[in-house]
């Protein structure tokens, strides 16, 4: 069969419920749970998923004893038929709220670093601007607003690359760099101290960090590495941008963020800056979009904004 005649067969097959079964059957890995989820008999759905491997001439998931467990192709697959089925129940939503008289709906998300002023200013711009428009922010790190963005739950992101290769996926716009500081509680022993040196600070204190995938946590292990120094020996890994403010105030850690962040909390004197450099080579953040995919209105005229007011 020519590549062309195979791709007509797959487009005259394959339906939606067929991507939301491998969607399922990934989150659940097991036949049964899926097919009570699409309120279907076990035996319909191990056909199904049948259906779908002929169509695709090619195994998609392993029989286990536990359940099923995606090959390399499936997991091609899964990634397809998450961001179709996201798509759709995205689309469904706003033409319901169109129906209802609304002005559509912006989904974006945005590094913490980023939100507290140049994307709250711009989203309070564009709520101004179309008041009927619904605007949902989710606030992550940028490994986890790329996987978002992959999967067709945020529209755009303001975050920054994590890996290499992620060009190839996204679009990039630059917007602007980030200040980032090393912070204490008010009442700290380090506060004061005017020859700290890093690897002190390494050794005898505990750290609070963002996760390992995170381009910040990736930026400091670097530096470290660099400085030829070993990473903290305590570290508490949080993602939780309020988790770790609660616990850089209550306890000894140390902990690293972009100013911007830490802004207020520095203005009302609950934690101090140290005279150390960190994240110095922090890259730019800016706007990512899926690459080759038409943005819609309401995302355009927020990145106009954003391309304004980041211009000031």
């Amino acid at each position: 069969m020519s590549e062309e005649l195979h791709h007509q067969v797959v487009l005259n097959r394959l339906r939606y419920k067929h991507l939301l079964l491998i969607s399922l059957l990934d989150e659940c890995r097991n036949l049964h749970q899926v097919a009570r989820s699409l309120n279907m008999s076990q035996p319909a759905a191990t056909r199904m998923l049948r259906e779908i491997e002929t169509t695709f001439e090619c195994q998609l998931f392993e029989r286990t004893s536990r359940g099923v467990r995606p090959t390399q192709s499936g997991e091609v697959l899964i990634e397809f038929a998450q961001g179709a089925v996201n798509r759709l129940e995205r689309c469904a939503e706003s033409l319901h709220r169109h129906h209802l008289g609304d002005q559509g709906q912006l989904v974006l998300g945005a590094i913490m670093g980023a939100a507290p002023d140049l994307v709250a200013e711009a989203v309070v711009e564009m709520k101004r601007q179309h008041p009927l428009l619904q605007v949902r922010m989710l606030g992550e790190t940028s490994d986890q607003l790329v996987e978002l963005l992959a999967q067709n739950r945020i529209d755009v992101a303001i975050a920054r690359y994590v890996t290499a290769l992620q060009h190839n996926l996204f679009d990039f716009e630059s917007l602007g760099n980030e200040t980032v500081l090393a912070v204490v509680r008010h009442d700290h022993p380090l506060v004061g101290v005017a020859d700290l040196s890093l690897a002190s600070l390494l050794d005898d204190w505990p750290w609070i960090l963002q996760p390992l995938e995170s381009p910040l946590r990736q930026v400091l292990e670097k530096e470290f590495e660099t400085a030829g120094l070993m990473s903290p020996r305590d570290i508490i890994e949080c993602g939780s941008i309020y988790a770790a403010l609660q616990l850089v105030k209550r306890g000894d850690g140390v902990l690293v963020l972009p100013e911007s962040v830490l802004r207020d909390y520095l203005a009302f004197g609950e934690i101090v800056a140290l005279p150390i450099s960190v994240g110095k080579t922090l890259s730019p953040f800016g706007i990512l979009t899926r690459k080759n995919e038409a943005l819609s209105e309401p995302v355009r005229h927020f990145c106009t904004i954003l391309r304004r007011m980041a211009g000031r």
